[in-house]
């Protein structure tokens, strides 16, 4: 199975490194020095880490035979990709790789069918289930804690506590001014 590592943004210096957008909870795992990723578009790899380090915050990877800035600009945004076995699963028991969320059903605490998860978005902020509900819409569910209360995998499943509005148009916005008028 692939899973998307990381994404390759600007160069860094003039010596072949760029900067990398983690898209995995295991960086160092994934992202080590020796790892042979392949690539989105293929033809720009696969791709060997030969160092990494951390500068100002940021992953900066530099791959075997990158060496210098114009070949580092030229991976911008590549897709790193590592092969992983279907069966691994991350070491914290409240993660979950993207493929074992995909094509969940999603019901309230309640047992109300919301849809199924077609997409994982990763945002900066938080990641996202994309959830096509029954008629074709899609609603956005934040995969937070708060919302998101239990993955099951076995019955393949997501229990969610919306708050209002999230799934539906009855949202009850509280202001600070309806207090003032009355």
């Amino acid at each position: 199975m692939q899973l998307v590592v990381a994404r390759v943004g600007r160069a860094h210096g003039i010596k072949g490194e760029v900067t990398v957008e983690v898209r995995t909870d295991e960086p160092e795992l994934r992202l080590g020095p020796g790892a042979v990723l392949l690539t989105d578009p293929a033809s720009a790899g696969p791709l060997t880490i030969e160092t990494g380090r951390v500068h100002s915050g940021r992953l900066l990877l530099r791959f075997e035979g990158v060496r210098d800035r114009n070949a580092a600009e030229a991976l911008r945004n590549t897709l790193l990709i590592a092969e992983v076995d279907p069966d691994e699963t991350p070491e914290d028991p409240d993660e979950y790789y993207d493929h074992q969320l995909m094509d969940l059903d999603v019901v309230t605490k309640d047992g109300v069918e919301v849809g199924r998860i077609t997409e994982i978005s990763h945002l900066p902020s938080q990641d996202l289930f994309v959830v096509e509900r029954a008629d074709g819409t899609e609603v956005l569910i934040p995969f937070v804690e708060e919302i998101v209360t239990e993955v099951d995998l076995e019955e393949q499943r997501a229990v969610i506590d919306p708050p209002p509005g999230l799934i539906d148009d009855r949202a009850e916005i509280d202001s600070s001014r309806d207090e003032d008028e009355a």
